[in-house]
């Protein structure tokens, strides 16, 4: 990887992304209204502050990996890609200014929904906010990178859609976030310690419960770790053009 052509590839998706209103608002604006509309339905009862922090995990995760993975199939469908890697630009180079890019558009992401879910929404957390910041953030890289791998195994943005119920129904229905993992059948708890949206919302609920703080930093690293391998993935299968 060439760090100059990297860096370039992540500014180019970021000036794309920016001329892109409905793009930036489904990545900064749906998250928090879908938390916000939560908070709306649940007022005055303990339900938000019990799945609001476990929101802040499933809302990034599900945007940044259907926005990832379709503008990343559209670069392909293009031959934007097929052109960009005639030049001295690898493989490694175009996934890792796109893990970037998004990446930081993810932690703009986090940081709003955060702000809006605690001081907007009234979320009660016992942890600390930045923690809580963190863990949002690394959700949405997640969501990031297992994007970037669908999309080298699709054909169509439909084909992105029907991913969803394969790479994110089953974390979500498996996370916790309807049912403690502990209180599921033994089968589906084996399945969902492979799952890292689990890790994460198991993070996630520490922090609001003010949980010790190595224990949400050994969850994140778990989800990190899975994040990283998607981006390896990613950069290995990625193909010059959809035909």
């Amino acid at each position: 990887m060439n760090p100059r052509l990297t860096l370039a590839t992540a500014a180019r998706v970021l000036t794309q992304v920016r001329h892109d209103p409905r793009t930036v608002g489904l990545l900064l604006v749906v998250p928090a209204l879908l938390i916000g509309l939560l908070a709306w339905i649940f007022d005055d009862t303990p339900v938000f502050g019990q799945v609001g922090p476990a929101m802040l995990g499933m809302f990034p995760f599900i945007v940044m990996f259907l926005v990832t993975s379709i503008t990343t199939l559209r670069e392909r469908r293009s031959g934007t890609l097929e052109r960009l890697l005639v030049l001295p630009l690898g493989k490694g180079d175009f996934i890792g200014g796109y893990a970037i890019a998004f990446g930081l558009l993810a932690t703009l992401q986090a940081l709003v929904a955060v702000a809006w879910a605690v001081w907007g929404c009234g979320l009660d957390i016992e942890g600390s906010v930045w923690l809580l910041v963190l863990v949002a953030v690394v959700n949405g890289l997640l969501g990031t990178m297992l994007g970037l791998l669908a999309s080298a195994f699709a054909t169509t943005e439909f084909q992105v859609v029907q991913f969803m119920p394969v790479i994110v129904a089953p974390q979500i229905l498996l996370g916790g976030i309807f049912l403690p993992r502990e209180r599921m059948p033994e089968v589906l708890q084996t399945i969902s310690d492979w799952l890292p949206l689990s890790y994460s919302i198991d993070a996630l609920n520490l922090v609001q419960s003010g949980g010790d703080a190595g224990e949400v930093l050994g969850d994140v690293l778990v989800v990190a770790a899975f994040a990283l391998g998607a981006l390896v993935l990613a950069a290995l299968t990625l193909r010059r053009r959809t035909r």
